[in-house]
């Protein structure tokens, strides 16, 4: 049967998305949580292994302590907060019952369960975001990966990825208009001599976004920005933090 409806309301949602880092005091009902929570683990997951898992952190102490390891004060803000984690120690559990040692730091293993993280996590925002709320991921978790691993009382095979604030907007900005299509749809062979001449075009809608939007406003472009970005390296002790937590990547 033909599907005549020219979009939905879950895609209005998804291409609304922004990060939301302003909030209300008000807190999102635990109902409401929960199914977001269920909308997430609703997501894809490869083999079924579910390598995921999630720390809402409730403690204003611990909330206080992550924002300051993590060098993000949005996290103090946010009505709710939660943790994901790669994590393959309940997969272990799983094994032992079956007097099975399983393979935890093989890097495919390791990959999926970032993925199976990554996965959950879409699922969440794009549920909070169908609901009316707004979030922002935390990549500065990984800033200080051991000392908020501490706190959480993370074990070994199990490692924080990043956070998510979640709550009731108060101010949104501007939605970021995402490279063109055809910069990352490939027909059937990957063609990188089409890169010039659309991030050509992409830095003249970067460069007017950035001066025109409400906030924050800068003069530079996406290739400017991103070459800056990517020159050095960044976070270099979390291979010494991986392997720590019993992942030496064989």
């Amino acid at each position: 049967m033909k599907n005549t409806k020219k979009f939905s309301e879950t895609i209005s949602v998804m291409q609304s998305h922004v990060s939301v880092r302003k909030y209300s005091a008000e807190p999102i009902p635990k109902e409401h949580l929960l199914e977001i929570l269920k909308s997430g683990q609703s997501a894809a997951s490869s083999h079924f292994v579910q390598a995921y898992s999630i720390i809402h952190v409730t403690d204003k102490e611990k909330k206080d302590q992550i924002a300051e390891l993590s060098k993000n004060r949005h996290i103090n803000d946010a009505s709710d907060f939660f943790l994901f984690c790669a994590d393959l120690k309940r997969l272990e559990v799983a094994g032992r019952k079956h007097g099975i040692v399983i393979e935890h730091d093989n890097l495919e293993n390791v990959m999926v369960a970032i993925i199976d993280t990554a996965l959950i996590a879409q699922n969440v925002i794009t549920a909070a975001e169908s609901l009316g709320y707004g979030g922002c991921y935390i990549g500065g978790v990984r800033n200080n990966p051991d000392p908020i691993s501490k706190l959480v009382g993370l074990p070994d095979k199990v490692f924080p990825l990043f956070g998510l604030c979640l709550g009731i907007p108060i101010e949104k900005n501007e939605v970021k208009p995402r490279l063109p299509l055809d910069a990352i749809i490939h027909e059937n062979q990957y063609n990188e001599e089409k890169y010039e001449g659309l991030l050509d075009e992409y830095d003249q809608t970067m460069s007017t976004y950035y001066q025109q939007r409400s906030s924050n406003t800068k003069q530079t472009n996406w290739t400017e920005s991103m070459a800056h970005f990517m020159e050095n390296k960044r976070r270099a002790h979390m291979r010494e933090f991986i392997e720590s937590k019993g992942f030496h990547l064989k």
